[in-house]
């Protein structure tokens, strides 16, 4: 009784402690609103074409004026941002910063974004307690089970990238609810909550597609445990018998509650059917918007077809842009079918090899598209750096792990001192902005690669463990 006393009184504890810092991250992000002269709004690592407030407004404004948002080139994202933010861009409260409302919103995107990871983290790690005690493995003495939930949506809410990108008044905590939201719903088995995070998603940015593999393992197999494999042979270890070599009892085994349930199509189906209707509902919605400025088609063109073929080459933390300012003009169509389906390639290996682990595929894909999409910002790295808090447990053990952390700060600091040489001072030129953006991205690189190298190790060690365990 007294360890269960104890054992209550800490959880509460911690509990009274995250909601402490998360008070403090608020107020953290009011006061650099009101800090005056920051301009994070016109760096672009904050802001890119689609994520800008200038845009915004400026989209806005046009509407305003009986003319179709997407004249002249300068707006490029959701008629229905335009119907949602945009009266907050143009809204002024005397004596107040300007834009004060539109950045209540962004803070308030970025704190349910952080409830949402935090509800994302209590469900896997319930998930990862239920498989350990499945397989009789105790992990406490090598590595201490830790809150997954709190350190991911701390992390969310006090990394620097995320706190930049909504005083910087960028859309991206708007996109990243969206993703949150979707990867929540998956979580907790709610379709329909699912399906509208997904299409809205995919509405505001076209990337979050790729998570469609994630969202239907998640849907089908459940969360992240070890490979299913390890659960039938273990079954069949205990069926057989230790002296066994084969496993003819497999209908037998497969009925035993040890053993996870197999692929379930039925929620994927209700999954696929809400998002036909979500999405039309969406084109209607935007088809009206839009009756008078040409319709869905002025639509795509100016939002996926900007981001396909990457028109705006003002410089930003991808390295696209300088390819694609570099490159002659009879090679970029090739160059532009290179860069978009290598994205493709990557998915159904990673998916095949990870296919167990659905959350842990969608941190992979979310880090692979913030490295290789159009127009990049540090709000995207925000989200799947905090995503990888989720993985505690299992990324105990990761490599070079201080290394990628110090050389992360210190790109991210090199960063507006390249650009100032380069744009503001002269003494540079875009060489040196280039250099850093490819320093950040193989440093973006190393930490997938490491990552899903540490996960494997892990399931390799728990097989080992529960091997040990039935010998």
């Amino acid at each position: 009784m007294k360890a269960k006393e104890q054992l209550e009184e800490k959880m509460k504890k911690r509990k009274g402690k995250f909601w402490i810092w998360m008070m403090l991250s608020v107020i953290f992000r009011l006061v650099l609103i009101y800090f005056p002269n920051l301009n994070l709004s016109s760096r672009p690592e904050v802001s890119t074409p689609l994520t800008s407030i200038h845009r915004l407004a400026e989209g806005y404004w046009l509407k305003q004026s009986s003319m179709s948002p997407y004249t002249g080139s300068m707006y490029h994202g959701s008629p229905l941002l335009l119907s949602l933010l945009g009266p907050l861009t143009v809204k002024r409260v005397e004596g107040q910063p300007d834009h004060l409302l539109y950045s209540f919103a962004l803070v308030i995107a970025d704190v349910l974004s952080a409830l949402l990871i935090r509800g994302i983290g209590q469900n896997l790690q319930r998930a990862y307690y239920q498989s350990l005690k499945l397989l009789k493995v105790n992990l406490s003495k090598s590595s201490e089970i830790f809150p997954a939930g709190d350190i991911a949506s701390l992390v969310y809410l006090w990394n620097p990238f995320t706190i930049v990108a909504c005083v910087g008044l960028s859309t991206s905590p708007i996109e990243n609810l969206a993703i949150v939201l979707t990867l929540y719903g998956a979580s907790k088995g709610q379709v329909p909550l699912v399906a509208f995070g997904f299409v809205m998603a995919t509405h505001l940015s076209l990337y979050p597609i790729i998570l469609i593999i994630p969202v239907v393992l998640l849907l089908g197999n459940g969360l992240d445990a070890p490979p299913r494999k390890m659960f039938f042979e273990r079954s069949c270890r205990v069926v057989e018998g230790p002296s066994s070599d084969s496993c003819s009892q497999q209908a037998e085994v497969i009925n035993q509650p040890e053993v996870p349930n197999c692929f379930s199509v039925r929620p994927v189906m209700y999954f696929l059917l809400w998002v036909s209707l979500f999405s039309v509902y969406l084109l209607l919605l935007c088809g009206v918007s839009l009756k008078q400025f040409g319709g869905l088609s002025e639509m795509f063109r100016s939002t996926y077809g900007f981001i396909l073929t990457v028109q705006d080459l003002s410089p930003n933390i991808g390295v696209l842009w300088y390819l694609f300012a570099e490159v002659f003009e009879f090679f970029r169509d090739f160059y532009l079918i290179v860069f978009h389906i290598n994205i493709l390639f990557m998915i159904l290996p990673l998916s095949i090899r990870l296919h167990n682990r659905p959350l842990f595929l969608a941190f992979v894909l979310l880090s692979i598209s913030a490295m290789l999409k159009s127009y990049p910002s540090v709000g995207d790295s925000a989200l799947y750096l905090s995503f990888m808090g989720l993985f505690v447990d299992e990324l105990v053990d990761l490599e070079f792990s201080f290394f990628l952390f110090c050389g992360s700060i210190g790109i991210s600091l090199l960063s507006p001192v390249m650009h100032n040489l380069w744009i503001w001072r002269g003494t540079g030129n875009a060489n040196f902005y280039f250099a850093n953006a490819m320093a950040y991205a193989c440093f973006q690189i190393v930490l997938v690669v490491e990552s899903v190298s540490t996960m494997l190790n892990h399931d390799r060690k728990l097989r080992k463990l529960s091997a040990v365990k039935l010998s």
